[in-house]
C-alpha cells in the first residue's frame, strides 16, 4: 500500500463532508466496520485501510476527525505509528488540555502536532467552513490545510489556543441550545407558549424565537449526544481556567436528555415539543 497524500481518521459526519471535496490520494481509518461505513469510504474516494497503522505508515498529513470521547485515543494510537515530520491536525472538538496530552503523545513520537478548530457547521460550507489553528507547527498546518481547500487562520503559537476559543466560544452557543429547550418545554407545559414567544420577539428581533427554538431543539435532537460529549470537554477548560461551570455541566446534562430520545427530529417546532415530551414521559 503506497503512502497516501492524506489520511483521515474517522468518517463520520466531518470527514464525509470533507473527504468528498478534497481531490488528492486518500487513504482512511474509521473504527466502524459495516456496509453504510465501507459505501461511505467509496463514495468519498477514500482508500479504506484496515488499521490505523496502516492508515497513517508514510503519510505526511493526517486530519483527526473523531467524537471527542475517542480524540486522545486516536492521537495515541496514531503515534505508534506516525511516520517523523508528519503533520497531525487535530480538528476535534476537545478541551485545550485534551489537545496538549494528544500533542506530547504525537510530538513524543516525531510527529508534528496542529491543534484545530472547527468553528462552524461542517454542512453545507464544507472545506469553506473557518478553520483556527494554533501550535509550534500552526503556520505548516495552515499551509497544508490550505493547499487542500481548506479555510484556515492562525490564532495563537501554543497547542490550546485553538481549541479554547472554540470550547469557550461553546459556552454560549451549545448553552443557548440548552437554555431554549428548557424556557420552550416549560412555556408549553404551563400552556404560555404564545406569549413567551412574542415576548421573546419583542425584545430580541434579529431572528424570529420560533425560529431560534425550532433550529435549537433541531440541533439537540439529532446532535445531542456528540455535543454532550463535547461540552463535557468544555467543563474541563472552564474547570482548568478556575471560572466554574454549573451552567455548562446542566448544557451537558440537557443535550444528552434530548439527544439520547433518539429517532431524529421530526419538522417543525410542535412536533419536536410533541416528540420529546412524548417520549419524556413514556420514558
Amino acid at each position: 500500500m503506497s503512502a497516501p497524500a492524506l489520511v483521515l481518521i474517522g468518517l463520520g459526519e466531518a470527514g464525509r463532508a470533507f473527504a468528498g471535496r478534497i481531490a488528492a490520494a486518500k487513504r482512511g481509518f474509521d473504527r466502524r466496520d459495516d456496509p453504510a461505513m465501507r459505501d461511505a469510504f467509496v463514495e468519498n474516494g477514500v482508500e479504506r485501510a484496515a488499521s490505523n497503522a496502516a492508515a497513517v505508515a508514510g503519510a505526511p498529513l493526517i486530519l483527526s476527525l473523531v467524537t471527542a470521547d475517542q480524540a486522545l485515543a486516536a492521537a495515541e494510537e496514531t503515534a505508534r505509528s506516525i511516520a517523523p515530520g508528519a503533520l497531525f491536525c487535530d480538528m476535534n472538538s476537545v478541551a485545550p488540555d485534551t489537545k496538549r496530552a494528544a500533542a506530547r503523545a504525537i510530538e513524543a513520537a516525531s510527529g508534528r502536532y496542529v491543534d484545530v478548530a472547527v468553528m462552524a457547521p461542517v454542512h453545507p460550507q464544507r472545506l469553506a467552513v473557518p478553520l483556527l489553528v494554533s501550535g509550534p507547527h500552526g503556520e505548516a498546518g495552515a499551509e497544508a490545510l490550505t493547499s487542500l481547500g481548506f479555510n484556515p487562520r492562525v490564532v495563537g503559537a501554543r497547542v490550546g489556543d485553538a481549541s479554547a476559543i472554540k470550547m469557550i466560544r461553546s459556552v454560549m452557543v451549545k448553552g443557548l441550545e440548552a437554555l431554549s429547550a428548557e424556557c420552550i418545554l416549560a412555556a408549553h407545559a404551563a400552556g404560555v407558549a404564545d406569549e413567551v414567544v412574542a415576548s421573546l420577539d419583542a425584545s430580541w428581533r434579529e431572528e424570529p424565537w420560533a425560529t431560534r427554538f425550532d433550529y435549537n431543539l433541531d440541533r439537540m435532537m439529532i446532535h445531542g449526544l456528540r455535543r454532550a460529549a463535547e461540552m463535557e470537554e468544555v467543563v474541563k477548560t472552564l474547570d482548568a481556567l478556575g471560572t466554574g461551570s454549573p451552567m455548562t455541566r446542566g448544557t451537558v446534562a440537557r443535550q444528552r436528555a434530548v439527544g439520547g430520545l433518539g429517532r431524529g427530529a421530526p419538522a417543525g417546532l410542535d412536533a419536536k415539543i410533541t416528540s420529546i415530551m412524548g417520549r419524556a414521559e413514556a420514558a
